[in-house]
């Protein structure tokens, strides 16, 4: 039998961090999958392999990002039913969101494989490297579904106050993955192609055991009879949940791509330089991110219950541990960033580049904290229709200040990670302002 996690009494903190743990030690796993590639690819195939690598990051988050979109507006609608104790009604929504997930992530798999070259082509990527960039993001795009798979029972499980299972079967496929990316890369020679390809097979496997086991251990979530059948209106409630987070996602997404674009003008050092701080970075936002999803289930589960005062303590708890984390990350980065850095890559110029990119950014952990635990506390509360401006906040910052700090002969490529920190800043303060009008008071399902 799966546990479940009432959230709804007890204390707030320690919900928080018996939530967090599991899913943080799960994203970490995560992405030691985008670790692997880029350390096996730039180790083994070198600089310029790894540039062809990191010039799809952004575009390849970008689809991923909008099927982790709509699994989040699943475990929102599943969060509040539980919450309420609408059983009956949480297996039709489980149903029906699963519907809305295979259709949307099959469409997306499709497109993004079909668009792969022409969006690497307006992304300048340098004619070197291009080859190399379309067969890995045609390959990674391909197992897009895989995405989505995982990411909606995962979604599904989290609503349910249950991180573990999800941990267990990610952590097998993580193992998968580094076997496959040593023997795809290195005993076979399928380059960058066969890193991608172990990525995609190690997820498409941890989403079809974790499905498995979930419904076939746990009776109360399994449906039946008619349950089976997608229901309309559950399915236009899950997509009202998800698609403004999707959106949200989606322009996040492409104000990373357009910063991917003027990353790339600067040449193939500054390109590995990027993606190795990206890599690590993408380490760093796990705790955040992990708050953001406790704090979304515990708020929805305790709104779903009529407790919005405690939803509202949950999220002060959270803001405090992301806070004391931001600032014991900038203090690492500040004493062995360039250490860290050499863990992905060997050229010495891409090296510092990448470890003064991090302290860079790292001054500006504490707003990105408060980016992921408003905005988590936001959509548990059901106020996801507020994501899109969140999502235009970030477009215009990103977009906006990179244009112009790069083309600034004193700051020239720096204006890259100053750019990112500036958006942080600006996309924290916006989600305050949206906290404190206090809409998400009227936005329960």
């Amino acid at each position: 039998m799966i546990k479940t996690r009432d959230m709804t009494t007890g204390s707030e903190t320690k919900h928080l961090i018996r939530f967090a743990l599991p899913l943080l030690a799960g994203n970490l796993l995560q992405q030691t999958y985008n670790a692997a590639d880029t350390m096996i690819v730039g180790k083994f195939l070198g600089d310029d392999a790894l540039a062809a690598v990191g010039a799809t990051g952004s575009i390849t988050y970008f689809f991923y990002t909008l099927c982790i979109g709509l699994s989040i507006g699943s475990g929102i609608l599943a969060a509040q039913l539980f919450g309420a104790g609408k059983i009956e009604k949480l297996r039709r929504s489980i149903v029906s969101s699963g519907a809305v997930t295979a259709i949307f992530g099959i469409a997306v798999s499709v497109i993004s494989v079909l668009a792969a070259r022409p969006v690497l082509q307006f992304l300048n990527v340098p004619g070197d490297l291009l080859g190399r960039s379309v067969t890995y993001m045609r390959i990674a795009c391909s197992g897009t579904i895989c995405v989505a798979a995982y990411n909606w029972i995962s979604a599904i499980m989290r609503a349910l106050g249950n991180t573990t299972v999800p941990l267990i079967f990610l952590g097998i496929s993580t193992l998968l993955n580094i076997g496959l990316d040593l023997l795809f890369v290195m005993c076979f020679e399928f380059g960058v192609g066969g890193a991608a390809a172990a990525t995609i097979l190690a997820q498409g496997l941890s989403a079809a055991g974790c499905i498995i086991y979930c419904f076939g251990s746990n009776k109360s979530i399994r449906p039946r009879g008619e349950e089976f059948r997608p229901d309309k209106s559950l399915m236009k409630k899950c997509m009202a949940m998800g698609i403004p987070i999707a959106i949200q996602n989606g322009l996040v997404s492409i104000s990373m791509i357009a910063l991917q674009r003027v990353t790339n003008s600067f040449g193939n050092t500054v390109m590995a330089s990027y993606t190795v701080s990206m890599r690590i970075e993408q380490f760093v936002q796990q705790p955040f991110m992990s708050m953001n999803a406790a704090i979304s289930s515990f708020t929805g589960q305790n709104i779903g219950a009529g407790k919005q005062d405690r939803a509202v303590k949950g999220l002060r708890s959270g803001v405090m541990l992301s806070s004391v984390f931001a600032v014991m990350m900038f203090v690492v980065f500040l004493l062995f960033g360039r250490n860290i850095a050499a863990f992905f890559v060997s050229g010495k110029k891409v090296i510092a580049i990448a470890g003064r990119s991090l302290i860079i950014t790292g001054a500006f952990y504490i707003p990105l904290g408060m980016i992921h635990t408003v905005r988590g506390f936001l959509n548990g509360a059901g106020d996801t229709a507020y994501a899109i401006v969140n999502g235009l906040a970030e477009v215009i910052s990103r977009i906006g200040f990179s244009l112009i700090l790069t083309n600034i002969a004193a700051i020239g490529f720096w204006g890259i990670w100053i750019t990112t920190s500036i958006t942080w800043v600006v996309t924290a303060a916006v989600s305050i302002h949206r906290y404190f009008k206090g809409k998400w008071k009227l936005k329960a399902i």
